[in-house]
């Protein structure tokens, strides 16, 4: 998307936490809650986590570019995936 805005970030950011409640089944207190430091992402979850976002939002994860940094809080991950959208 080009130009996201804050609602737009917003959207994305209900989207990710509804893949965490409805398709990962993991209950996140609020979108800035460190996934990684809480433990609430496992490395199981975490794959589960890029194949959905690969598949919701169209959204190509290389392993190798992997940076943990966009994955440890919903927030983020939906600023990785807006970032994402507005490079493709």
């Amino acid at each position: 998307m080009i130009g996201e805005t804050a609602a737009d970030l917003g959207t994305l950011r209900a989207e990710v936490a509804a893949i965490f409640a409805d398709v990962l089944k993991i209950e996140v207190p609020d979108h800035g809650t460190d996934l990684l430091a809480t433990g609430l992402l496992d490395s199981l979850g975490f794959v589960e986590l890029l194949v959905e976002l690969e598949r919701r939002f169209g959204v190509e994860v290389a392993m190798e570019a992997l940076e943990l940094a966009n994955f440890r809080s919903v927030a983020a991950i939906a600023a990785f995936v807006a970032a994402e959208r507005k490079a493709a």
